[in-house]
Formats: structure tokens, C-alpha cells, sequence
């Protein structure tokens, strides 16, 4: 087998080889540093001639909108107490706090033994004034029309008499007591006739007699109307659709006329009720649009308009109270929960917008930002119109696509970058 074995000869590298080799074997750290060195300068020279790579912001074009947010509670427009008219005793309590109600439906049975007597007590008189009707229609009235009939004949007869014994008296031949008989007789009947006519027209319909069991049958009417009215209230309805949020009740209980028993949320607008800090007054309007979540659904938005703006503040919160309306709540809603709202409260369509983090001296009136171009940042002054949360309106000064640099980059105008989209 050929090996071939290969030696480092000194001689082969010449006189200069033979001097250098051996100063960069004994000064091999101080060789490592000036490389180093040579590095960092080379990376400090290309630095200087393209610049640090920096973040820059594009001018973007679309819409902004200017919200305020707050945190609140859902409530009903307005909540209706439920009471007991009468006092009574409850005797089964039909629905539990949560439970959802329609109009007219029992919620609460009060003990109905006594009201229920009220009510026959109420049916017998009632029946007893239309049999007084009924009797004046079928005996009071018809007797009095005969006895007026017969009023009417003995009058008839009475008067005959009279003319009889007056025209004796007058040829000589009748006596001064046969006229006087005949003339009181033919009196009694005229005053017979008289309270025969006025029988019979307070018998009819009109008449005082009549008139007064009408009444009567009225008051009966009204007394029974009356008792079945209070035994209504022996069951206690909901007056409207809702949803029942507390119960005050139970079997047993003895319940009095304005004592709450049940507190019904309706059903139908929900309201969002907030505090809204004071410094943000201003910028509220009664119909500005807004965008709820409820904490316990956060992915789901839903939307509400404002529609109520206390006019006083609240000194201790330095607050002032408003309420949204929610035309279309969302099934999951539930009073008292907690939710999330962004109100908005200005909006620009179709604009130029930059990040406020870009803009130098925005509360001055002289803002401006660095914009990159030509492979420097310049100084640009601009004009401001809305400002929105961490997003600025520019009016003046920048185009859409430009690059601009943010503040906290540390860069000076006309200094040199490498731009790197955010």
C-alpha cells in the first residue's frame, strides 16, 4: 500500500511567512480583537450609509369613528309590582321567581269562600229587584189600569147623577140634600179617577214607582258586578307579558292591598343603563348609535341607540347617568347583566388615517410627523381633524400610502432608515 506522509516545512513559506506566522500565533487574541473591531466598524459604516431598520406606519384611507365606552347594567324600561287588591289569604303561589309569564295568566290564588258567598248574597238581590220589575209589569201595572177604567166608569156614572139631581133642585121638584149627595159623590169620583191615572203612570216605565226598582235592580246589578270584581282579585294575573325577577310570596301568607308580591320586567325594549364620565358630556346626542356585549357573551354584539341623558351629575362619581334602548335584544339578555358599550359619537367616511403614535405635538398648534422618502425621514407638518382612540384623521400634510415614522423610534429629520412595515 503507498502512504505519502506530508510535513510542515518552515522553509516553504518564504521569509515573510517565517516572521508573521509567528507573531499571529503569539498575539492570536489580540488579532481576534482587531477583527472584531474591523466588523463592527464595517456594520457602523453600513448603518451610517442606509440607516437603522426602523417601523414605519402607512397612510391608510377608510372610515374612523370615534366611540366612547362604558360599562352598565340591562334593565327593563320599567318594572311592574304586583299586589293583592284585598286582603286574603294566599292559598297556592303558581309561578317561581325567573319564570317567564304571558298576559292575563294566574300567578296567585288567594282563599275565595268569602268572596264567593258575596257574590250569591249579591245574585239574590239581584234577582229580587227584577222580580219587583217583573211584578209592576205583570200585576201593578195592570191593576191599576182597571181600577182606572173603573174610576173612569164610576165617574161617568157619578156625573149623571149629578146633572139628575141638579136639574130637579132647579124645576122645583128635587131637594137641596138629594144636590149636595149627588155632588159630592160626582167629586169623590173625580179625585177616584185622578189616583187611578197617577197609579197607573208611576206603574209604567217612567214613573217614580217604576224608576225606583229600576234603581233598585241598578244597585243590585252594580253590588254583584262589585262582588265578582273582588272575586277576580281572589286570582292575581299578570297584566301584561314578562318576566317575573322576584317573589315575595308564599302559602299561608296573609296578603294586604300595595304590598308587592311579585316584580314583573315586561317584555319587549330592554334598556342599557350606564355612567358615562362627565368629561365625555359633550360629546353625547340623544340617537347615536352604539354596539353592546354582554360580559358573560363577549363575542356577541348587538346593537342599541342612545335615548336618555340625565340632566344632572352625579357629584360623588363625577358621572352622569344614560340609558340605551335595544330594539331587538338578543334572546341570552337577562336583567341586571353586566354589558359593554361603545357609543358612537363622531364618524368620518372615506378619510386619511395614521396611528397617533406617529404624531409629534398632537395638542399643539403645530403638529407634525417624519414621513419616509428618498430613503430619509423628513419633517412634515400636518393638519388634525378627529382623533379615535390610537387612530388620528389627517386633513393636510400626507397622501394615502405614505410612510410615516413613529415618535417613540428615536429618529432625527434627515436621517437615513431602513423602512420595515408594521
Amino acid at each position: 500500500m503507498l502512504q505519502t506522509n506530508t510535513q510542515f516545512n518552515p522553509r516553504a513559506v518564504g521569509p515573510v511567512g517565517r516572521t508573521f506566522l509567528p507573531f499571529l500565533s503569539a498575539n492570536k487574541w489580540l488579532v481576534a480583537v482587531v477583527l472584531v473591531a474591523a466588523l463592527v466598524s464595517a456594520g457602523l459604516l453600513a448603518r451610517w450609509l442606509i440607516g437603522p431598520a426602523v417601523v414605519v406606519y402607512p397612510v391608510v384611507h377608510g372610515d374612523l369613528v370615534k366611540t366612547v365606552v362604558a360599562s352598565g347594567h340591562v334593565e327593563s324600561p320599567y318594572r311592574v309590582n304586583i299586589g293583592s287588591q284585598i286582603t286574603g289569604t294566599v292559598q297556592d303561589v303558581l309561578v317561581g321567581e325567573g319564570q317567564s309569564v304571558k298576559q292575563g295568566q294566574p300567578l296567585v290564588v288567594l282563599e275565595p269562600s268569602e268572596l264567593n258567598a258575596a257574590v250569591v248574597s249579591a245574585e239574590g238581590a239581584v234577582a229580587e229587584a227584577e222580580a219587583r220589575i217583573r211584578q209592576m209589569r205583570e200585576l201593578t201595572l195592570p191593576a191599576a189600569e182597571q181600577a182606572q177604567k173603573q174610576a173612569e166608569a164610576n165617574l161617568v156614572e157619578a156625573r149623571a147623577a149629578y146633572q139628575r139631581a141638579e136639574d130637579l133642585f132647579r124645576s122645583g121638584f128635587g131637594t137641596k140634600q138629594a144636590l149636595d149627595e149627588a155632588t159630592k159623590n160626582f167629586e169623590i169620583a173625580q179625585t177616584q179617577l185622578r189616583t187611578a191615572e197617577l197609579q197607573v203612570y208611576t206603574s209604567q216605565p217612567g214613573g217614580s214607582d217604576y224608576v225606583m226598582a229600576q234603581t233598585a235592580l241598578n244597585q243590585a246589578n252594580a253590588s254583584l258586578a262589585t262582588a265578582k270584581a273582588r272575586q277576580d282579585y281572589a286570582t292575581i294575573k299578570s297584566p301584561r307579558d314578562g318576566l317575573l325577577i322576584t317573589r315575595n310570596v308564599e302559602r299561608g301568607a296573609v296578603v294586604q292591598p300595595g304590598a308587592a308580591l311579585l316584580v314583573l320586567a315586561p317584555s319587549g325594549d330592554v334598556q342599557l343603563v350606564l355612567q358615562i364620565d362627565e368629561k365625555n358630556l359633550g360629546l353625547l346626542q340623544l340617537g347615536q348609535a352604539a354596539r353592546a356585549s354582554a360580559d358573560a357573551y363577549p363575542d356577541k354584539l348587538f346593537d342599541a341607540e342612545l335615548t336618555y341623558i340625565n340632566p344632572s351629575v352625579d357629584i360623588a362619581r363625577a358621572s352622569v347617568e344614560v340609558k340605551l334602548t335595544v330594539a331587538n335584544p338578543p334572546p341570552y339578555l337577562r336583567q341586571d347583566m353586566t354589558v359593554s358599550v361603545d357609543i358612537a359619537v363622531a364618524r368620518r367616511s372615506s378619510t386619511l388615517i395614521v396611528p397617533a403614535r406617529v404624531v409629534h405635538d398632537s395638542t399643539s398648534a403645530a403638529p407634525w410627523v417624519l414621513a419616509y422618502r428618498d430613503g430619509r425621514v423628513r419633517e412634515q407638518p400636518v393638519r388634525l381633524g378627529l382623533r379615535a382612540a390610537d387612530q388620528v384623521e389627517i386633513l393636510d400634510g400626507l397622501a394615502q400610502g405614505d410612510l410615516v415614522v413613529p415618535v417613540a423610534a428615536g429618529v432625527r429629520a434627515g436621517q437615513r432608515i431602513r423602512p420595515v412595515n408594521s
